[in-house]
């Protein structure tokens, strides 16, 4: 008994359409890694080379890297029913005034909730000069039909979503997004660790990968069905 090449129409027919698309698409995601890696580079130029109040008047993307200069304001909303490691907590967000440029929320992480709802946790800001760098990120938008009325009296106010139109009952004209500090280390940072919504290019190489990879396997499993045993 040995192994001799049977010819399959149909195998070849399937074989032979889908491995140029799985190669495809891996081409794809390389030339994504590439075109990605390209526009990180220039967020960062951009986040070290231009000043706030030039930043947004720019084309804004949630992700962009950016650094901004100014005080912390009395504003501060506490984004409940955020959780970290199984424990309910809050996200706080607080009105920054930039020396130059318009006010922006500024998200300084989360922390841990008290034992009741009766209480709120004890936020303290600092009052000194300080240079934020984070990335840009949506407003935490309600759900539709949510309730945005914080009713808790004085600061901080807890809140289920600050949409833009909220805080312009503060301060007039906010930036059109806000700034979530890039790690814990930032000047009145909280636990910031969360990963910003960006898709590095090591995510689409990992995708590449994937596709050659199936693309291999299916040129294998072909040769390898297309031999049959036969009797000599």
């Amino acid at each position: 008994m040995d192994r001799r090449w049977h010819f399959d129409w149909r195998l070849l027919v399937f074989s032979g359409l889908l491995l140029p698309l799985l190669l495809s698409l891996g081409i794809w995601q390389l030339d994504r890694a590439e075109e990605k890696q390209t526009l990180l580079q220039a967020w960062q130029q951009r986040a070290n080379d231009t000043p706030w109040a030039e930043v947004v008047t720019g084309e804004l993307q949630a992700g962009l890297p950016v650094y901004v200069t100014g005080f912390y304001d009395e504003q501060s909303w506490l984004l409940d029913n955020r959780t970290r490691d199984g424990v309910p907590g809050y996200e706080v967000l607080t009105l920054f005034r930039p020396l130059e440029g318009p006010a922006v929320v500024v998200n300084r992480g989360w922390v841990p909730g008290t034992r009741t709802r009766d209480s709120l946790p004890v936020i303290e800001t600092p009052d000194q000069l300080v240079t934020l760098e984070g990335r840009l990120a949506d407003y935490p938008e309600p759900p539709v039909l949510a309730d945005t009325n914080a009713a808790d009296a004085g600061w901080p106010k807890r809140v289920q979503a600050l949409p833009k139109t909220k805080v312009a009952e503060f301060v007039p004209k906010p930036a059109p997004m806000t700034v979530m500090l890039s790690d814990p280390k930032q000047p009145g940072a909280y636990r910031a660790d969360r990963v910003p919504d960006v898709m590095g290019p090591q995510t689409h190489y990992g995708y590449a990968v994937q596709w050659f990879a199936l693309a291999a396997v299916l040129t294998i499993l072909t040769v390898v069905a297309s031999y049959r045993r036969s009797e000599t």
